[in-house]
């Protein structure tokens, strides 16, 4: 790596009199050409109260267009947010703060007009003032069509009998998208141990839309299908999961170590005996995994950097003694830059290999610009791989041998200035299978589409919905969507006058994807196959016409190490070749794709390597009937017949590097709403679609919440230092709400948002994340300062005295008033206290920690904190 690529590249922020940010200043060098640089400017205005009203990135903005622009009311609550990717949506909230109408997906012009064609309205309506106010149900309607109630919610009464399921007040049956979902029991922990789902008669028919008219659950109920799914739970008194039971009467059981972690866990399929899924587990001090032994024998070991805790090596083998021989089947290597991206991954457990005269070396070696986007990358890839497209390439059968033909190809990525990929240039010349992906971008947002749909940068929107959810995948191939903007159906092949191929899924309120149908037409009949998600479980079906060919439960162990175990039990229709309850156990690597299945006896059921985009670049299974029931790939994300990744909140499409909608979480991870995991997908991963993370960072948490440290890679901020020192414990990784910036509320985690650092467009996610952390135990508390720390605060421009005990300070949301009394207690402009927020407890603890917490876990150093240790008032 050539560190010269990075010198005088440094990100900039802009600061207005305010203390607002009103320009981020990153400068880009590419490899390629070290000596051009480049400034990429993000704008931001504000109104006068101080109030985020626009943003727009360096592209956009050059053309006199914005990303983002808002409308806020007093206090700073988003009313109105216009987005270029992802349309305009209109919300206000009750008196009582909560959600009450919301419109979606309008289209807005440049003169302001809106385009509500594809408008969706929802409202929500809660229980009479003289009961608790909880939600009852939810109206959808989109323009043109009748009113829907999409959602309701019953709640228990206060019985013995409801009681005694610790039930009472709760919501114990929930009519949603899908169906209906009934606890039928919680523990007092809140882990719920008894859920049944029952399905819409009508759940496998894409057109048909949930509807729960009627006056009473008689009614609602008339539309459900008959079968029932109920999943079991056992927990002990901290909440930890000891065993689950799934909808067909398999059991999993789960142990752990004195520090809560996993250290073993069984798999009883139905009438079954019970078998080893993980046999060992080992940690270092930090929590991380060292080893693990699973129940086919093999070992899988950990190494890690001492410096970073990055880890560097993944060695799966069986050992000696093994039934099936000694054998290093996986030893991943990684090397990295001071920063964290991955340079090189090197597999010592294959050999190199000769072809036409060209050496294939097993390894990756990745290069990125001064932005840290990965701009080339090399590997291998088998001979006959041809052109990356939405269909695997064929596989190779059986598993390959040492002659078998591998060749080096090179990759190299270009982007635009708003964070676009806009080509991918493979060439493998040992067998001329080069060629370029060209992605057409809007010039009026971030929407892109293959070139192959559209060359004309002006017609790219009328590609997409007002939502910003494509409507084409490639010629030929429809997409549809639901107003909630989840993909409804796919439309492979259309056909005039006849049935078309198709796939559809659909959603449970969550916008979790519970059923998936696949129809094809044949010459002789349709083809169906269905897969049914249920916790822990996959019901797999297949049919000729009416007739039934193949019923297969698929169970997904949910706590197997580090890899994912999955146990294929048929009902009928098992093909000859596979034994019944085979058990696939799938060992991933530092971005969590499947590289390698193993059977139960610890053979290689099959091997499989990825573009770093995604997509296959090796393929080999060792019986080609053994390849249909491989599902889970790139990122650990299933794949779907389209060649779409499903990642729980929208779908990627790896041969184009972007997402198929925009974000449904806003400009969390920037202003582009399509970019993949910052244009960095070695060194990031995104595991629900709905932002990115740095992939090690799971050890950071490992062992920032077994010893209450922080851990990061930027600078320290130095009003977080102050309360670390005064005792005040960090937030662990259950709390994922953001501190507040400046104020008395400086370095705590406030409950109201406006007193957070984040922007007015991410007040939702940060009032979400507190909500989140309640449930999980966190609690809200009286602020309280000492005196030095308001001393530090005045003298660092953080807070203003205007006498008499009051104060003021300026946050994204606009300036607030605060009175501190004597003994240090802050209130509010209207005299109230303000609230900031504890740690949700920790595995094993009963209750949260009493003691509001601070900090965020990216400083530069490692800082011991004492819980122990409270603020004493000087």
């Amino acid at each position: 790596m050539r560190t010269s690529l990075f010198s005088k590249t440094p990100s900039v922020t802009v600061l207005d009199n305010r203390g607002l940010t009103v320009r981020d200043i990153a400068y880009h060098r590419h490899p390629d050409s070290p000596d051009v640089i480049s400034e990429r400017i993000t704008h931001h205005q504000y109104d006068a109260r101080g109030f985020l009203t626009q943003s727009a990135d360096p592209r956009l903005h050059g053309a006199g267009l914005m990303n983002f622009s808002y409308l806020t009311d007093l206090t700073g609550r988003i009313l109105r947010t216009q987005g270029a990717d992802n349309g305009t949506t209109v919300s206000l909230n009750d008196a009582a703060g909560r959600p009450f109408i919301s419109a979606s997906n309008i289209s807005t012009s440049d003169d302001g007009t809106e385009d509500r064609g594809q408008a969706m309205t929802r409202t929500w309506q809660y229980e009479e003032a003289s009961l608790p106010g909880r939600l009852v149900s939810v109206t959808e309607q989109v323009t043109g069509k009748a009113t829907r109630i999409t959602e309701r919610f019953v709640y228990a009464a206060n019985t013995d009998a409801e009681k005694s399921l610790n039930l009472a007040g709760a919501c114990v049956s929930h009519y949603d998208t899908a169906g209906l979902v009934q606890p039928d029991s919680i523990a007092l922990t809140g882990v719920p141990l008894s859920v049944t789902r029952r399905l819409m008669k009508s759940a496998d028919n894409p057109d048909a839309v949930a509807d729960w008219q009627g006056a009473d659950a008689s009614a609602w109920n008339d539309q459900l299908d008959g079968e029932t799914h109920t999943s079991l739970t056992t927990a002990d008194a901290t909440g930890a999961v000891l065993t689950t039971t799934d909808a067909k009467g398999n059991l999993q059981r789960m142990a752990y170590d004195v520090a809560g972690l996993l250290s073993g866990s069984w798999l009883t399929l139905k009438d079954g005996t019970e078998q080893v899924i993980v046999k060992s587990l080992t940690y270092s001090a930090a929590g991380q995994k060292l080893r693990e032994e699973h129940g086919n024998g093999v070992v899988t070991t950990y190494e890690y950097e001492p410096e970073t805790q990055r880890l560097v090596g993944i060695k799966t083998e069986r050992p000696a003694g093994h039934a099936s021989g000694a054998k290093v089947l996986q030893d991943l290597r990684y090397e990295y830059d001071p920063v964290g991206n991955v340079l090189k991954v090197t597999n010592d457990a294959e050999e190199t290999r000769f072809w036409r005269n060209q050496k294939v070396v097993p390894e990756n070696t990745y290069t990125y610009d001064s932005l840290y986007q990965l701009v080339s990358a090399t590997g291998r890839e088998m001979a006959n791989a041809g052109q990356q497209s939405c269909s695997l390439p064929s596989t190779t059968v059986p598993l390959p041998a040492d002659s078998s033909a591998y060749t080096r190809y090179s990759r190299t990525y270009t982007y635009d200035e708003a964070g676009n990929l806009t080509q991918i240039r493979h060439n493998a010349p040992a067998t001329n299978n080069s060629y370029t992906t060209k992605i057409t971008v809007s010039d009026r947002s971030n929407r892109g589409v293959l070139s192959t749909l559209t060359e004309n940068a002006a017609d790219v929107d009328a590609l997409f919905t007002a939502g910003g959810q494509q409507t084409k995948l490639q010629p030929g191939q429809h997409l549809i969507w639901t107003a909630r903007n989840e993909l409804l159906k796919v439309t492979p092949v259309v056909r005039d006058g006849s049935t078309d191929d198709s796939e559809s899924y659909r959603y449970d309120a969550a916008s979790q994807r519970i059923l998936k149908v696949s129809r094809q037409k044949t010459n002789t009949s349709m083809q169906t196959q269905r897969v049914l998600y249920l916790p822990g479980l996959e019901l797999r079906s297949k049919k000729s016409g009416d007739t039934e060919t193949e019923g297969l439960q698929v169970i997904t162990v949910g706590e197997a190490g580090r890899a994912q175990v999955r146990v294929l039990h048929w009902e009928s229709g098992r093909p000859d070749e596979i034994t019944d309850d085979q058990i696939r156990y799938s060992y991933d690597n530092l971005a969590g794709s499947c590289s390698l299945e193993l059977g139960g006896d610890g053979n290689i059921i099959s091997a499989e390597e990825y573009y770093p985009y995604g997509g296959t670049a090796v393929w080999a299974v060792r019986r080609a009937v053994e390849a249909d029931y491989k599902t889970v790939r790139y990122s650990g994300k299933e794949r779907d017949a389209t060649g779409l990744y499903y990642y729980g909140y929208r779908y990627y499409q790896p041969w184009a590097g972007r997402w198929l909608s925009a974000d449904p979480a806003g400009m969390v991870d920037g202003l582009n709403l399509f970019r993949m995991a910052r244009n960095n997908p070695v060194a990031f991963i995104d595991r629900n679609g709905l932002n990115s993370e740095l992939l090690y960072s799971q050890a950071f948490k490992r062992t920032a919440n077994k010893y209450n440290v922080i851990i990061g890679v930027r600078a320290p901020n130095p009003l977080g230092e102050t309360l670390l020192k005064e005792g005040f414990p960090s937030k662990n990784f259950h709390m994922k709400a953001k501190s507040s910036p400046t104020g008395p509320t400086a370095g705590f985690i406030a409950e109201d948002p406006i007193y957070s650092k984040v922007s007015p467009s991410a007040y939702k996610k940060q009032r979400a994340s507190i909500d989140k952390a309640k449930a999980l135990g966190s609690e809200s508390i009286d602020l309280f300062i000492s005196k030095s720390r308001i001393n530090e605060l005045i003298d660092t421009g953080n807070l203003n005295s205007l006498g008499e005990n009051r104060y003021s300070a300026k946050y994204p949301y606009g300036t607030q008033e605060f009175e501190i009394g004597n003994n240090g207690r802050v209130l509010n402009s209207e005299g109230k206290p303000v609230k900031v927020m504890t740690n949700p407890p920790e595995i094993g603890e009963r209750k949260s920690n009493s003691s509001p917490i601070t900090a965020d876990y990216d400083l530069f150093a490692i800082i011991q904190v004492l819980i122990s240790q409270l603020m004493k008032d000087p």
